[in-house]
């Protein structure tokens, strides 16, 4: 038996707004420390990567997410594979995939094993060890499905709780299931040995593809994403947890917390204060995360978390920051800070006109990274070098830009640049079609960029 693994990367980028976007979820913001070393920070994902690669598990384990945020994967977590998901279809399509993927590219067998889990668990290494013997555990028991549960520190009303049932040979069986309990409630679970839900769950690999087959999809990766639109939207517990009969939980005894929430994110912060802000004396229980250029003050506040960036902000009592994504689910803007696996996009202004829109943003490009290979149908660009040195590859010609250069750009023509030093310019573009939206990529390879060039 062979044991795989899937990290659950997807999001829309709600929960810890106004820094994450649907671009940029929360499990890519660096604002967690590094278990390594307490006052370095990386995004969840990063933080994650490590732990597993110390368990020595990243080698057997693919990154689900949407195709979105593939670049934004390959930046932080440069080698690892991706199953991009074509569209979102919730996380039973997400844990599909990681199958179909598992199967297809990473040569495991119907009889396997897959532990699927979230990316965001803030947890130390013992964790990883836990996940690592659900395997073992499933075959051994006979069980459709293991499960991880954590043992609870506090009556938590914001996790939802795992109920063990008959003690077996290092598993219980599960009796059921209660979700985000209110705080009695949550103090009785918690008497009766009730489990903090993990949302981890490791799985046949066989039995998930089958499931697919009932939908009319294929198992191999490449079919599935052809036919991602076939499968319905929904959770992989509805259409799989609440169906089985036969659950095991393995008890985790160590630290975990889920960050999904701004009060979370706070606490677990090394520091009160990131970018420019500043906490006076008479603050208490106050942390301000500032993206913008602009300093943030707070003067005399108490279990406020203020969080600002280029899409807005916050200013929210640590107890009720969980409804901000309720509450900016009717925002729809384009996101004004985008990272990118060769670096970063922010929109500095974006005007929507009736026959021309125009949009002006700053871009940075990596040290030795390249754009893609690629044309637009319905805009010009006019580009004016702010920083560094790169290489623009357009249509037939070579143009070196450096501190000063102006360019403009045709709708239609290819075009691609690299840079040869961190590379900074601002970038406008005029058409009927603005944005990523009108993109037309050819390929992201500079050697194949450069041949095509030529040819």
């Amino acid at each position: 038996m062979m044991m795989y693994y899937g990290l659950l990367s997807g999001g829309t980028g709600r929960r810890l707004w106004p820094l994450s976007n649907e671009t940029r979820p929360k499990q890519y913001l660096k604002l967690v420390n590094r278990e390594t070393n307490s006052m370095e920070r990386c995004s969840m994902l990063q933080r994650v990567w490590e732990q597993l690669t110390e368990a020595k598990i990243a080698d057997y384990t693919v990154i689900t997410a949407g195709e979105s945020q593939a670049e934004l994967i390959r930046s932080q977590v440069p080698g690892a594979r991706i199953a991009a998901e074509p569209s979102r279809r919730d996380t039973f399509g997400a844990v599909l995939l990681s199958c179909a993927y598992i199967h297809s590219r990473m040569g495991a067998g119907r009889g396997d094993y897959a532990v699927l889990m979230p990316v965001d668990p803030y947890t130390e290494g013992a964790y990883f060890e836990a996940v690592k013997k659900l395997g073992d555990v499933v075959k051994r028991s006979g069980m459709e499905i293991g499960l991880l549960g954590a043992a609870p520190s506090y009556p938590a009303t914001k996790y939802g709780y795992i109920l063990p049932g008959e003690r077996k040979d290092g598993y219980f069986k599960v009796q059921g299931f209660v979700e985000k309990p209110k705080a009695d409630e949550a103090e009785k679970l918690v008497c009766k040995g009730a489990l903090w839900n993990c949302g981890v769950f490791c799985v046949r690999i066989g039995d998930i593809l089958d499931r697919g087959a009932a939908y009319g999809v294929p198992e191999d990766y490449e079919g599935l994403c052809r036919s991602y639109e076939k499968l319905p939207q929904i959770s992989f517990d509805y259409e799989v947890l609440e169906k089985a009969e036969q659950l095991a939980v393995v008890e985790f005894q160590g630290f975990w917390k889920d960050l999904g929430t701004w009060e979370a994110m706070a606490d677990q912060m090394s520091t009160d204060t990131v970018g420019r802000a500043v906490v006076s004396d008479t603050c208490r229980n106050t942390q301000i995360i500032n993206e913008l250029k602009a300093p943030v003050v707070a003067v005399g506040t108490r279990d406020l978390v203020i969080a600002a960036g280029p899409d807005g902000i916050l200013v929210a009592d640590k107890s009720e920051a969980s409804k901000v994504k309720e509450l900016t689910a009717d925002f729809h803007m384009r996101p004004m800070f985008e990272e990118r696996r060769w670096g970063t996009l922010e929109t500095l202004d974006d005007t929507e006109a009736p026959q021309t829109s125009t949009l002006t943003r700053k871009i940075r490009i990596y040290d030795g990274m390249n754009s893609s290979y690629h044309y637009h149908e319905n805009r010009d660009e006019i580009w004016t070098v702010l920083k560094g040195r790169a290489e623009l590859l357009l249509e037939g010609n070579k143009i070196s830009l450096s501190p000063g250069k102006a360019v403009c750009i045709r709708r239609n023509q290819r075009h691609a640049v690299k840079a040869f030093q961190d590379f900074e310019y601002i970038e406008i573009h005029v058409g009927t079609s603005v944005g990523n939206e009108d993109i037309h990529r050819i390929t992201f390879e500079w050697d194949e960029i450069e041949l095509t060039h030529i040819l």
